[in-house]
């Protein structure tokens, strides 16, 4: 029969595992440990395994009766449930097991004065928030609050507060922190971001340039966003314009638009990009974001114009005429008439993205002779 597991293979595969596990613990063999909590992967190993687990009725006896797993039972026994709920698509059991054994694993950590297991450490974060999303999806289908990610946060505090200390242990501090970012943001509480970004740009034992480059390039796009909503678009620009340069090339043309719309001004650009990538944004849960960038967009554009006033005439640089800003959004093919542009005027000054005022009987905005556009501090991202 295709798919038979007999009950010698099953018995075969659990030893394996489990021998695979203390080998790693024992040896502190990090690189062969955190494969073995790659639940999510639903690579073929864990596929059998769970399947050796569907045939055995005594996988808690034999973990118990071996020597040499004992203090690691407390680890083993939850995580064998946990991989046979994944497996039949029971993710809440699923979950609830893996929280029990990840806290037992985080106890042993903290145990250890190396960071051997770091690796590991970190595969154990990032399942947390995939079991928990996937958790909270099943309770929403059943009609029940969703409230495991919200405990995916708590366990990942714990275990920020675990690498946070002087030792080697702080370089996996950055990619926790990434982790939280991505759980308090689908959550929709990105105010909860504040302790932990404090922590990492304020705490003398961070050393930032430390940090592995994909952690370093998932902190700033993240903590770019929070600047966005904060309105802080200089220290948005700044660190989204850090995450482009240092990313993965492959992952580049995914946030090249904005950065290129931004530089040019080009209203036209980010729009067409918005519409064309709509629903991978949404998805990503970006949209919102870029779309705060229109405002700086606007801001570029009209100081393209004042650049371009003051090399014919610096007399009158600082009065742009609206009409001239309708031409500028025309040859964007972007079609506004007067008043929509005064409007857009107003917010800019109104945001303390240009400095100026109207001279409606005119139809113009005069800017000021000094430091038209500041370049703006904004609200910091932790106030």
């Amino acid at each position: 029969m295709a798919g038979y597991t007999s009950m010698g293979d099953a018995q075969r595969r659990l030893s394996d595992f489990l021998s695979y596990f203390a080998d790693a613990v024992s040896s502190q063999d990090g690189p062969s440990l955190a494969p073995l909590f790659s639940l999510s992967s639903n690579s073929p190993y864990f596929l059998s395994l769970a399947d050796a687990l569907d045939v055995l009725q005594e996988a808690n006896r034999v973990v118990k009766q071996v020597d040499k797993y004992g203090q690691l039972s407390e680890i083993l026994l939850p995580y064998l449930r946990c991989v046979q709920s994944f497996r039949n698509n029971h993710f809440v059991d699923a979950y609830n097991a893996f929280e029990k054994s990840a806290n037992a694993f985080l106890q042993e950590f903290r145990n250890w004065e190396s960071a051997w297991a770091m690796e590991a450490m970190c595969m154990v974060a990032y399942e947390m928030r995939r079991l928990a999303e996937m958790a909270d999806r099943e309770l929403a289908a059943a009609g029940r609050n969703p409230e495991k990610l919200k405990g995916a946060g708590s366990f990942l505090m714990k275990v920020f507060g675990a690498l946070a200390g002087k030792g080697p242990k702080r370089v996996g501090a950055l990619y926790v922190t990434c982790q939280l970012l991505k759980v308090y943001f689908k959550l929709g509480t990105v105010h909860l971001c504040r302790s932990v970004i404090r922590s990492i740009e304020t705490a003398r034992i961070f050393d930032f340039e430390e940090f592995p480059t994909r952690d370093k390039v998932t902190y700033m796009y993240y903590t770019g966003r929070l600047e966005v909503f904060n309105e802080n678009f200089l220290a948005a620009e700044q660190k989204l314009m850090y995450a482009l340069g240092h990313c993965n090339p492959h992952h580049e043309a995914n946030i090249r638009f904005g950065s290129e719309a931004l530089r040019r001004g080009d209203l036209r650009l980010l729009r067409h990009a918005l519409q064309e990538h709509e629903d991978r944004f949404l998805r990503s849960g970006v949209y919102l974001v870029l779309e705060k960038l229109e405002l700086q967009v606007y801001q570029r554009l009209v100081k393209k114009i004042y650049i371009i006033q003051k090399q014919k005439d610096p007399n009158k640089a600082h009065q742009v005429k609206l009409e001239v800003i309708v031409k500028a959004f025309r040859w964007l093919e972007i079609d506004m008439d007067v008043d929509e542009v005064e409007c857009i005027m107003a917010i800019l000054i109104h945001k303390n993205l240009m400095k100026g005022y109207f001279a409606h009987k005119s139809k113009v905005v005069v800017l000021s002779k000094q430091d038209p556009f500041p370049r703006l501090n904004g609200r910091p991202v932790n106030s």
